[in-house]
Formats: C-alpha cells, structure tokens, sequence
C-alpha cells in the first residue's frame, strides 16, 4: 500500500502548488490526500482532516456528495464536453435558466467562464466593451475599494487591493481608482456597523462625483472581502451604491465569488441590500467543490448593446476552450437541485449560531481584537495588543502557526495572515463546530506564546 512519503517525495520534485513558498515544505511536508467523504479529507496512511474551510470555500455539500457524484456518472456517458460557440447543450441550457431565476431579478443573461478570476475579467470587459458600444469611449476606469480582492489574472489583479498580492504586479496593471472601503473593522467604539458603513460610502460617493463620467464600473465584494482578512460591512453600504451608480450612471459589479449560495445568510448576499446589480460574477461554490465553472450574469440591457448585424463589430469575442464545459453545468445543475430539495438556506441560519456560540470565548481572548461572523462565514483576529488592536508582525507568521498545530490535530485551517476563518461545508454538525473551535482555542495559544 502506497504511503504519503512516496508521493511527497515526487511532488517535491515536479510541482509548484498555488499561494504557496515552496521552501516551506522542505520542513513541513505537504499533503497527499486519497480520499475525501464529506466534511473529511483523509491521506494514504489514513490520517484524517476536518475540512474547515470548504477546500478554498468551494465546496458547500461535503466531499464525494452523492448527488453530485450521480448526475456526473450520468453526464460522462452522455457528453463530456462540446464548442459552446455555435453549439449548446442540455445542462448549460438548464443551468442558465435556473441562474436567472434565482439571482436578483433584472439579470437576465448568462456567460460562462472557467474561473472567478475569468469571470471577474469578463465583466470588466463586458462594462467597458458597453460603453464603448454606446459612443462613450471616456469611460475607460473602474472604481475598486481598499483590502478588495478579485483575482490573480491581471484585470482582476488591478482592480483589486491586497498588496501581498497585487504589489508585485503593479507595473502591469491599469490604473484604478481605489476608495477607502467599509470594513467595518476600523469603526469607532460603539458605532454600529450600519453607521460606520454609511459614513464610509460617502467617501465612494464623493470618488463618483468626481469621476463618474469616465468611469466605467465600480466593483465590490458584497457583504464580506473575504482574501482582505474576511472584514465585513453593513448592506447598507450596497443598498446606498445601487442608488448612487444609478444617479451616475456607473455600472454595478458583483462579485460573489466567494460569497454567494448561502455562505452569507442568503442564497446571494446582494438580497440582503435588496439590489440588483449590472453584473453579478459567480464561481466557488457553484459547482459545489467539484469543477472549475463560473458565470457572469448581467441585464438585458446591456446584452441589448452588443446585438446587431456582425459588421457593426459590436460583438463581445471574448472566449474560453471550456467554456459551459457539460460536466461542471451538470455539477452545478446537481448543487441547485440540493438546494431546491434542501432547507440549506434555513439549516444554515441554525449552523451559524452553533458557530457563533462555539466561538463566543475568543471575545475575551487577550490576543484576539474583534470575532465578526457574516452567516457561515466567521473570523477571529489574532493581535499583538488588543486594546490598541496592534497587529502582530507579518514576519513572525503566526497564523502559520495556528495551521501547523490544526493540522496536527485533525483540522484543516488557513488562516489569512492572523485570521483564523471558519467556513465549513454545510453539512457540518454542531459537535464538529465545537471541535474547530477548541483546536483554533488550542491553536492560538499556542502561537501567540513569545
């Protein structure tokens, strides 16, 4: 029987894994995973692993679902894959009706792509390529907030703002303009998040005024940034943006990447503001953990400004080989039906106060600022000092500490620098929440020793 030293032996000398500096595994291996079965991950000596944080919070129903595993057995027998430019199929078909139907009504259209960086692009393009259609070639920039994260491809690069991530690259990427953002971190003492939201949108609104008419699009993470350190904000805040694009005439963009199918609360957190915005990009959890797929839904309005007779040159060309790949469209199909024969949404409501009472001690922790939790999604701020909410030095790595020990004990977190997250699959169960939180407990005390 084949063990994990063979395979990380020959992983070492053949692969360069993602958001990761390889020298690290020189002394703590990387590993090999055999088999998973819903919210566990096991190696080839079976050792086991609590998936904590939903495999880059992409998989919502647990490993080797069976829903999801019969309706790709059905399809592969069928057809695995087709040109989507000229041809279509049944379950890309299916799938762009159902998307419609529940996202924010006003989105009418559907065009997929293979990943959210992808989707993120695509909406860019799609912003710019309108309003070029309409005659107003001026409009050429975008409006992004600080700590906003939207994907490693260079558009979705620029207009994003983590520096970890985008400062290496800023010579090849367009220029933004960036706005101070909503996190709801830096309010004051007693102010709510709803009025720390809506006295930081009006420094966004003062940027629209100021540049709205070359400015294409603004783009936000609705609700939580989640690669920003998982900060959150209020709804208002989007609730305030829909209003104030619509009077600039800027488009909206989405990105529900990491957010939408219930990670907030709501089947998309755009609900909770009750807007609709222009374009809402999808990925992570549409296919339920299983394919790389994402959508981006926009109105009919701006399909509108794309057709007409092909030597208009109005068309948007943009393309991918894989483009409604049929497997990943039955996958998501198979994710929609679970959440059509499932109370998730509801179930969820119960799972996130379980979460939040199984994290309630961290409050009083003498190293943790601020525990925040935005439906399945909560966060955990590990600091030096906590009155002054003086950060640790990135150098000492403690939230790689805290990875360290969890895996030791049977637990997959990934903490974003000094975040330690929870964001498991939905099918978790109160007595494994209360697990993760007791290992992270564990864990920070351990790292935060001098």
């Amino acid at each position: 029987m084949i063990g994990n030293q063979p395979l990380i032996e020959r992983d070492h000398k053949v692969l360069w894994h993602p958001c990761t500096q390889m020298k690290d595994h020189e002394t703590f291996p990387i590993i090999p995973i055999k088999q998973g079965q819903g919210v566990w991950l096991e190696d080839f000596e079976g050792n086991r692993y609590l998936d904590a944080i939903s495999s880059w919070w992409v998989n919502l129903f647990g490993h080797a679902n069976p829903i999801i595993n019969g309706a790709l057995k059905d399809q592969l027998d069928k057809l695995e894959h087709v040109i989507f430019a000229g041809f279509s199929h049944q379950a890309g078909i299916e799938l762009a009706e159902q998307l419609v139907a529940i996202t924010p009504e006003g989105l009418s259209r559907c065009f997929y792509a293979d990943n959210g960086s992808a989707a993120v692009e695509v909406a860019l393009k799609m912003s710019f390529h309108y309003w070029r259609n309409k005659g107003q070639t001026q409009k050429t920039r975008f409006i992004t907030l600080e700590n906003s994260y939207h994907g490693e491809t260079l558009g979705a690069l620029a207009v994003g703002n983590v520096a970890l991530y985008k400062e290496t690259y800023a010579p090849l990427l367009m220029d933004v303009i960036t706005v101070p953002g909503p996190d709801c971190y830096h309010r004051e003492a007693n102010e709510t998040w709803q009025d720390y939201s809506e006295r930081r949108f009006a420094l966004l609104e003062q940027s629209l005024q100021q540049h709205a008419d070359t400015v294409c699009a603004v783009i936000v993470e609705p609700l939580v940034q989640c690669a920003g350190n998982m900060r959150m904000y209020d709804a208002i805040y989007l609730k305030l943006l829909r209003a104030a694009c619509d009077k600039y005439g800027v488009h909206l963009i989405a990105d529900e990447i990491a957010v939408g199918f219930g990670r907030t609360g709501t089947l998309f957190a755009c609900e909770q503001a009750a807007i609709c915005p222009d374009f809402i990009c999808l990925s992570k959890g549409l296919t339920g953990g299983y394919l790389p797929l994402s959508a981006v839904l926009t109105t009919d309005t701006i399909y509108q400004a794309f057709y007409d007779d092909y030597q208009k040159l109005t068309a948007f060309l943009h393309s991918h080989s894989y483009t409604g790949n049929v497997l990943a469209c039955r996958a998501a199909l198979a994710t929609l039906t679970i959440f059509q024969q499932q109370a998730i949404i509801e179930n969820n409501k119960q799972l996130a106060k379980i979460m939040a009472k199984a994290a309630q001690r961290f409050n009083d922790h003498p190293h943790v600022a601020e525990v925040r939790q935005t439906g399945m999604i909560l966060a955990i701020e590990m600091v030096k000092n906590k009155h002054t909410k003086e950060p640790y030095p990135w150098q000492e790595r403690r939230g790689f500490k805290v990875y360290q020990y969890a895996l030791s004990q049977g637990i997959l977190l990934r903490p974003l620098g000094n975040v330690i997250y929870f964001m498991p699959p939905y099918v978790i169960t109160e007595a494994q929440l209360f697990h993760i939180a007791d290992v992270a407990w564990q864990a920070i005390n351990r790292a935060v020793q001098d």
